[in-house]
């Protein structure tokens, strides 16, 4: 099961886009999901800035395993989880 984010209608809304990444990572823990895809989209990359910034946080760090930028389309960034 993948989860995924698509950030491209709120993208000029601050607290919209925090209350959207907070509930995605709150429902990949809940359903023990494997993969959430967030999609800032390409545009001049200060969204995908900002949710960089957002999982790099502490709190929002211990939920998950590592991030993936992806090689192939910078407007995507993959979060890999391992529940126990």
């Amino acid at each position: 099961m993948k989860l995924k984010l698509d950030l491209h209608d709120i993208y000029d809304k601050g607290i919209e886009i925090d209350r959207a990444l907070d509930d995605i990572m709150a429902e990949a823990v809940a359903k023990k999901a494997p993969l959430v895809e967030i999609i800032p989209g390409k545009g001049s990359g200060q969204l995908k800035k900002r949710v960089l910034r957002y999982l790099d946080r502490k709190d929002v760090k211990a939920l998950y395993h590592r991030v993936e930028k992806d090689s192939n389309n910078f407007g995507r960034v993959f979060v890999h989880f391992r529940h126990k």
